[in-house]
């Protein structure tokens, strides 16, 4: 089991325009992150029947918790339903996988994860409704970490994106470039079933043990939204559950831009 040092975290909401712009002024005052620069990050999202953790994160509430799985690459993306690739997935596959559980406060977050090997089978998109691990193991996992949900966790929405990994390197400040992010609902009775829901634009998160923003990253927030408590877990809930058309279905609550309007139109 491996656990984070707290760490302070602002996040960014990019719209197309500028995601652009913004990965020039990181790589041009950040240097790539030697052991993984970029790679596809994967992970399932447990909650409540109730959806507890989504109503804390949506209402913005200082303390808020995150329980997934995640696990990295293409090979097993979330979203292919129909894929020759799963057709050569046996029983007897197993993948690397960490349980992991993310805790909010303010902007001080923490991360405890504990590695355990799932049959490649389960990751299939059909099978994410069954939760990938047995429920005890996740259950057992979070109890360690000294999380203790009120009820029953359910799978809710499977999210991937691409991840690109920077250091700023006067601070040591660590900087998460996310782009195609896309969903898939696991839970049934919110949307319409879609796979592979895109949020256009990007999301940069900035992580570092000071509140102290690095002076060369400024510009990152006369570029983006400055939303410090966008969660790509409520994002993609919101967005399935939205009416076809709505801005809603592509932007991040509270975050509006021209350019949204502009996409909205064109899509109709």
């Amino acid at each position: 089991m491996a656990e984070l040092q707290p760490r302070v975290e602002r996040k960014f909401f990019l719209p197309p325009g500028r995601t652009a712009l913004a990965l020039a002024l990181v790589r041009r005052t950040c240097r790539w992150d030697r052991e993984y620069p970029a790679e596809q990050i994967n992970s399932l999202y447990f909650d409540t029947m109730e959806l507890e953790q989504y109503e804390r994160s949506s209402a913005g509430e200082f303390a808020k918790a995150k329980v997934r799985i995640r696990w990295y690459g293409s090979d097993n993306d979330p979203h292919r339903w129909e894929s020759c690739e799963w057709l050569d997935v046996s029983a007897r596959d197993a993948v690397s996988a960490w349980l992991e559980l993310k805790e909010r406060r303010g902007f001080l977050c923490t991360k405890q994860r504990s590695a355990v090997q799932v049959a490649a089978h389960m990751l299939r998109p059909d099978a994410l409704g069954q939760g990938i691990v047995p429920a005890s193991l996740l259950i057992g996992s979070m109890a360690a970490f000294g999380f203790f949900a009120s009820k029953r966790l359910c799978p809710v929405v499977a999210i991937s994106y691409w991840r690109r990994r920077f250091v700023e390197p006067r601070t040591g400040f660590r900087v998460a470039f996310d782009t195609d992010i896309r969903s898939s609902m696991v839970m049934t009775g919110i949307g319409r079933g879609e796979r592979g829901l895109r949020l256009p634009g990007a999301v940069v998160e900035v992580k570092g043990v000071t509140a102290d923003f690095p002076t060369s990253l400024r510009g990152l927030a006369d570029l983006g939204s400055s939303w410090t408590r966008f969660s790509k877990y409520a994002g993609s809930i919101d967005a399935h559950a939205a009416d076809l058309c709505s801005v809603s279905r592509s932007w991040p609550s509270g975050v509006l831009h021209a350019e949204s309007c502009t996409g909205v139109a064109n899509n109709g």
